[in-house]
């Protein structure tokens, strides 16, 4: 690899320190005091992956698999590298599994457009929850519209876990995909995903998993998790925008005809025929991202010089944390988010609408989202119309939290008077 952007040391069996990490991180350095909650939506980018792809682009841009000079074979060395990270990122047995797109949203509408428009008709099910993210609910109904497939919907319980008891007995002959969110982004419920997979797999079903949350909190396998498709988002895993992945299993791209037309992703064209690249290939119509694929790469790098497991202890431990005081606040309701919560607080202030509670926590350098957070249906089943959010990252501690709750508490007295 030509890029020399040097990660910081980190040794292992050091204790996890947010505020040392937090210095790898510019954001922090050029907003001196900022309390930054919003990973859920979009992470904040380490110096070794700012650096490097500024560096990329100062040493060894060119285009990819089209050239046979120099700079075009590094290019290809590093964007193919930057596959084969992703691959072990996600313990893939091939990284002709790897399909790099533009973020989640594209990897399922690929799937919807491609492997859906292909291999489901009328009649046949796509089961989905009420936990999911618009980008897993649209692509759906978009193909309902255009071959009948009939969507249902998995209820959430009152403790904001998936019920399920109604999965089992939704999931049945007539589904042939399950949709479902690893982590939920609106309220950080963490779902059983491996006796999901199992369970629509004893039916004959696919499944396809959003990832988004969990790939910058945990481990993942997913030949152990056995999943069909998983799809995650460059920007959330501490890398650049506009970079994502679809996993898929071999053997179900390879069926899967190409969703766009263009360069690089034939063989041969001519006015009667086109033949097409095989897996991934195929799916990567046109000049790729190639500075975004390295840049996850490079994201992916730092991920693992910490530790994902050390990470996802952090990270539960902060959530425990963050739990307990929000919690202990008078007029202050935390949405429940059932069993097991990771990462992600939604909250709802008495009086204080969540817009304007978050318009003064920003006075108080405090970032939150406020909103539907892309999962209207969720909201209308809480009868809701947004949450405020805070979401954790690495670069983030228990100061920060107490900080939210100074923030909230300011805000009470504020609209008190």
């Amino acid at each position: 690899m030509t890029t020399s952007a040097k990660l910081r040391e980190i040794v292992p069996s050091d204790a996890f320190d947010p505020r040392r990490i937090r210095r790898d991180f510019p954001i922090f350095e050029n907003n001196p005091g900022i309390v930054f909650l919003d990973t859920a939506a979009s992470a904040q980018k380490p110096a070794s992956v700012i650096d490097g792809i500024a560096e990329f682009y100062r040493r060894d841009y060119a285009n990819v698999h089209r050239g046979v000079y120099r700079l075009s074979a590094r290019s290809t060395e590093l964007y193919e590298e930057a596959r084969e990270k992703v691959r072990s990122f996600l313990n893939a047995e091939d990284s002709s599994e790897i399909v790099f797109v533009r973020g989640a949203t594209e990897a399922i509408n690929l799937v919807a457009n491609t492997w859906g428009s292909a291999f489901l008709k009328a009649g046949d099910e796509v089961v989905l929850t009420e936990l999911e993210h618009h980008s897993n609910i649209v692509p759906w109904q978009m193909l309902r519209e255009r071959n009948g497939i009939k969507l249902v919907v998995v209820p959430i319980e009152a403790t904001g876990g998936l019920d399920m008891v109604a999965l089992e007995r939704l999931i049945g002959p007539r589904t042939k995909l399950v949709a479902v969110t690893h982590l939920a982004n609106a309220t950080g419920a963490l779902l059983p995903v491996e006796k999901i997979v199992k369970l629509a797999h004893e039916e004959g079903a696919k499944v396809l998993i959003d990832g988004c949350q969990a790939a910058p909190r945990m481990a993942l396998d997913v030949r152990a998790l056995d999943a069909d498709f998983y799809a995650f988002s460059g920007h959330k895993t501490y890398g650049p925008s506009g970079i994502g992945v679809l996993y898929g299993k071999r053997a179900l791209l390879d069926a899967m005809p190409p969703w766009q037309g263009g360069g690089d992703m034939i063989l041969t064209v001519n006015f009667d025929e086109t033949t097409y690249q095989e897996t991934p290939h195929k799916f990567e119509a046109g000049t790729p991202d190639i500075s975004g694929a390295i840049g996850l790469g490079m994201a992916i790098d730092y991920i693992e010089a910490i530790g994902r497991n050390r990470i996802q202890d952090h990270e539960e431990k902060l959530t425990g944390y963050g739990v307990d005081v929000i919690s202990a606040m008078e007029g202050v309701r935390l949405i429940p988010a059932g069993q097991r919560r990771l990462g992600v607080l939604s909250f709802d202030v008495e009086n204080v609408h969540p817009h304007d509670l978050a318009t003064i926590l920003d006075q108080h350098q405090v970032a939150v989202r406020a909103g539907h957070h892309c999962a209207q249906p969720l909201m209308d089943k809480l009868d809701l119309a947004a949450t405020a959010r805070a979401s954790f990252g690495i670069y983030n501690d228990e100061s920060d939290v107490d900080a939210l709750a100074a923030a909230i508490k300011a805000a009470q007295e504020m609209f008190a008077r």
